[in-house]
């Protein structure tokens, strides 16, 4: 077991791209739409949940990160986790200037899977545990945004 995911590092650094070309060239397009005490205790814990994620999909920290089963499990992992980002990258594209309600559900609910799919599959805890508290702050986040702006 190695400590640094290398194959992590690189999923994170090809998604977080197109955020960072986006966030560039989109100034105000990251703006939170969910006003309130709610609307905070959801970034906090999107937030918690991304850099958990973030973190355990590039660093395996001992005790909490058990690995992959067989080499047929890493290579499932490869391959779905390359499916994932292509699509992902794929829709940024096609959906760069769109704010519509399929960009926030599918710019949302991929990454989710990606960093809970991730976590199942090499069996690490705290990628799991992150996954579980992220993917559901970042779905109503990025959705209620949408339904919000338009």
């Amino acid at each position: 077991m190695q400590f640094l995911n290398l194959f992590g590092l690189i999923f994170i650094t090809v998604v977080m791209i197109p955020n960072i070309i986006f966030a560039v060239k989109c100034k105000d397009g990251f703006e939170n739409y969910i006003q309130g005490k709610w609307g905070k205790v959801l970034e906090i814990f999107e937030q918690i949940g991304r850099y958990g994620c973030f973190v355990t999909m590039i660093f395996n920290i001992p005790g909490t990160y058990i690995g992959f089963s067989s080499d047929t499990a890493f290579a499932i992992y490869l391959f779905i986790n390359v499916i994932l980002v292509f699509i992902y990258c794929l829709i940024w594209i096609i959906c760069f200037k769109k704010n519509n309600l399929f960009r926030g559900i599918a710019l949302s609910v991929i990454p989710s899977v990606l960093f809970l799919f991730s976590g199942i599959i090499s069996r690490s805890v705290l990628l799991i545990a992150a996954a579980i508290i992220f993917a559901p702050c970042h779905v109503i986040i990025s959705v209620g945004n949408v339904i919000r702006k338009t």
